[in-house]
């Protein structure tokens, strides 16, 4: 598995962009570790490599991906978030504390937390539904990206009209947060529940709309008809 790694990590190292990495970092106000390596190449190293790490058993799976969170690079923890939402249909019920102390461990910027949990922990919990208690649990959590992860697991299951009941939940949890981080999480959360169910999340907006925080307020209605955010907005 050493070698797996290695060759990731020669790779990354060979396609890495001085400009690039100091262009990456004006998205984040953490100071974030990049190697400066485009999306696109990032994706192919993570597609190359899945050919041989897919073969490997859930548990050696799962150490790689740790190493590559553990190593604080936000491309190495991309390419994890990539195999683990390629190995998500080998996932059980029992793999989400794991995930969940990851997040606690080595998430520290939205990157590495929306990709993580917009696909992988999406897929387990949208697979066993009886895992959404666990999101509710980090919605009260200390750690800002555990409640951030609270929301934006739920996004594109929410996309698809799913978990609606769950979703104003966990908005409620978070509604007064402060956090601008877990604001854009839970107003990007309604946003995509709005899709199917605007009527629902409009109402929720209007009945929330002053006590929730402006800027989780603009991401939940931004899909809205113009007359639908006007009367979102009045105060």
């Amino acid at each position: 598995m050493n070698d797996i790694l290695q060759r990731i990590r020669t790779d990354l190292a060979g396609a890495a962009d001085e400009a690039a990495k100091e262009s990456f970092q004006r998205f984040f106000k953490e100071q974030a570790r990049f190697y400066g390596v485009k999306t696109g190449a990032v994706n192919k190293i993570a597609r190359d490599s899945w050919r041989e790490v897919k073969a490997l058993d859930r548990a050696a799976i799962f150490a790689l991906c740790e190493d590559l969170y553990r190593s604080d690079y936000t491309e190495e923890a991309f390419i994890a978030a990539e195999w683990l939402s390629r190995m998500s249909p080998r996932f059980e019920p029992g793999d989400l504390p794991l995930l969940e102390r990851w997040i606690d461990q080595y998430i520290n910027n939205w990157a590495k937390c929306d990709g993580l949990c917009n696909h992988a922990v999406g897929d387990l919990v949208d697979r066993y539904p009886e895992s959404v208690v666990t999101l509710k649990r980090w919605a009260k959590a200390e750690n800002r990206w555990l409640r951030r992860a609270a929301a934006v697991t739920l996004i594109l299951p929410a996309r698809r009209g799913r978990f609606l009941a769950d979703v104003f939940d966990i908005c409620d949890l978070l509604l007064v947060d402060r956090d601008d981080m877990v604001q854009k999480g839970y107003g990007w959360l309604l946003k995509e529940a709005g899709r199917l169910h605007q009527t629902e999340v409009f109402d929720y907006v209007v009945k929330n709309k002053k006590v929730m925080p402006r800027t989780a307020l603009r991401y939940a209605i931004e899909l809205m008809p113009p007359e639908l955010k006007q009367e979102a907005m009045k105060r």
